[in-house]
């Protein structure tokens, strides 16, 4: 029986598209919405890239892959998959104009209870200034109506994996120079990344730094600066991403995916922000941000202090 409303169990769906950190800034509803329909039939709408991380995951009975082209043949696709499914309710997580369609694209109806920001949908979640709001707690702000609230830090015990064959002995340090390729304005300089990276290797903590292929260049100026430094762009999975970050003495990141992972699985975490990334969204029982009004404003010496601050990794 639903734990709602005392029926029979309900087909829920819930969408969230977003990029690779606001799946991990997410993290906490996802868990809250299983917990309120925990006799309910949950899927999860998502991007294909997404759709491994939330089947290892554990929290949803069913996840859907959104094509994300703006083609009329990928908005038939949606339409059907919605359609198909025959959802009770939706929770439009993402709640922009792409997904705001998709309420739409069930006319002439029958419509599902819907909690987004469509127009005519039944639970429209709008108010002046949203966009502004935080991701957290606008998430908190959205669920309220149903009773559903949100922990404070995510759950992530189901994300780690065996980091041995990496070779890194304690204590280590994780460096995120990097940020989505369409904003190399989130980035703090490089130059001040291997500053960083030589203060913690003359305290004997070891550099080590993360992201994929677009930031071997960063990396690799990270080593010319700081020889200790370890290279491991390219070489890890999302689990593995995880495993570190469970074990390092402190990240310190970009507002950028990984940094919003590693601090989700409770490692002590640095952002580093200035105020193209207003309003600022952190998450994790770890976390702090360092925020300059512009970067040329942030040195390493206070980067430094900051993370020494930071709440250790017990």
């Amino acid at each position: 029986m639903t734990v709602e409303s005392g029926n029979e169990p309900r087909r829920v769906l819930l969408i969230k598209l977003g990029a690779f950190g606001d799946f991990f800034l997410a993290q906490t509803a996802f868990s809250a919405i299983r917990r309120h329909h925990a006799a309910d039939h949950l899927a999860l709408l998502t991007l294909p890239s997404l759709a491994p991380l939330a089947r290892l995951s554990g929290l949803f009975d069913e996840v859907l892959e959104d094509p994300r082209e703006r083609s009329l043949g990928a908005y038939r696709r949606v339409r059907r998959l919605l359609r198909v499914g025959r959802f009770d309710r939706v929770y439009d997580l993402q709640a922009q104009p792409r997904t705001d369609r998709y309420w739409w694209l069930l006319a002439p109806g029958p419509w599902p209870e819907w909690s987004g920001t469509a127009w005519g949908a039944s639970h429209r979640d709008q108010y002046p200034g949203r966009r502004k709001v935080p991701v957290i707690e606008r998430y908190t702000r959205q669920l309220a109506p149903f009773g559903i609230v949100p922990d404070a830090v995510p759950d992530l015990s189901w994300l780690d994996a065996d980091i041995g064959g990496f070779g890194i002995a304690a204590p280590y340090a994780l460096l995120i120079p990097g940020s989505s390729p369409g904003r190399p304005d989130k980035r703090w300089p490089v130059e001040r990344y291997g500053e960083l990276a030589r203060a913690l290797a003359a305290r004997g903590i070891t550099p080590v730094v993360l992201g994929t292929a677009i930031e071997a260049d960063l990396a690799r100026a990270i080593a010319a600066a700081c020889p200790q430094a370890v290279d491991l762009t390219s070489r890890t999975s999302v689990p593995e991403i995880a495993g570190l970050a469970r074990r390092a003495w402190a990240a310190i990141g970009n507002d950028t995916g990984p940094t919003h992972l590693v601090a989700s699985v409770g490692c002590p975490t640095l952002g580093l922000y200035c105020d193209v990334s207003v309003p600022i969204q952190a998450n994790g029982p770890r976390m702090a941000v360092h925020h300059r009004p512009s970067f040329a404003d942030m040195d390493a010496a206070g980067v430094l202090a900051a993370v020494d601050a930071l709440p250790p990794n017990r």
